[in-house]
């Protein structure tokens, strides 16, 4: 991992003045805070990741996570993408995958009913605590390698020992948030039906922008 920093959904940067910084209207649709992190591996390919703000709330809601515990809420977010699924039969012949479900065929998900939260965040730790021995891991890369990054492309500020401190530093979770977000998945877990959360790229009808407001044609 490189560098991480704080930008906002398409809505907020298509509404930002010619040549000014972006400028967020707390009334105006979209402008979902989004973390995006830098970072390269072992082959060379470069690219970012990027997580919405609220991602770190459904985590916290689905498995009890304490919302000032950001250290494991960044650990979840960063790794259990590596989780395979037994419903990806493409992904079943490999032997990483096999390990990881075969050693946790029957360890609970958030969506498992009768279960407390202490035993379903046990459960994802164990899953991310696979993914690292069988997959990959997450580690900040050299910081003498991410500060010479900052100056050969201009940059005024010093690189701090921890890429994710922008995160780590700013970030607040609201409980509030959390618990309204919680209630949401105990529905879904006791009724059988699954949630979808919200997100910037997955609206409910008529709440995108358009084309008179974006000044766009249809």
């Amino acid at each position: 991992m490189w560098d991480a920093e704080l930008g906002y959904s398409r809505a907020a940067i298509e509404s930002r003045k010619e040549g000014g910084p972006v400028e967020i209207d707390p009334g105006a649709p979209g402008a979902e805070p989004m973390w995006g992190i830098w970072m390269t591996n072992d082959a060379g390919g470069v690219g970012v990741m990027v997580m919405p703000h609220a991602l770190f709330e459904w985590r916290a809601a689905a498995y009890g996570i304490d919302p000032e515990d950001m250290a494991t809420l960044l650990d979840v977010a960063l790794h259990e993408m590596g989780i395979p699924y037994p419903d990806d039969p493409p992904s079943l012949p490999d032997k990483a995958h096999a390990a990881i479900l075969d050693a946790t065929r029957d360890l609970p998900t958030c969506w498992t009913p009768g279960v407390s939260d202490a035993d379903r965040l046990a459960a994802h730790l164990e899953r991310i605590r696979l993914v690292k021995q069988h997959r990959f891991t997450m580690q900040a890369a050299p910081l003498h390698d991410r500060q010479g990054a900052l100056t050969y492309v201009g940059a005024a500020r010093a690189a701090s020992a921890d890429p994710l401190d922008p995160i780590t530093s700013q970030a607040r979770i609201d409980p509030i948030r959390v618990e309204a977000k919680r209630m949401a998945i105990e529905w879904g877990r006791e009724s059988s039906v699954r949630t979808v959360p919200p997100s910037f790229a997955l609206k409910p009808p008529l709440t995108f922008l358009s084309a008179a407001e974006t000044g766009g044609s249809a």
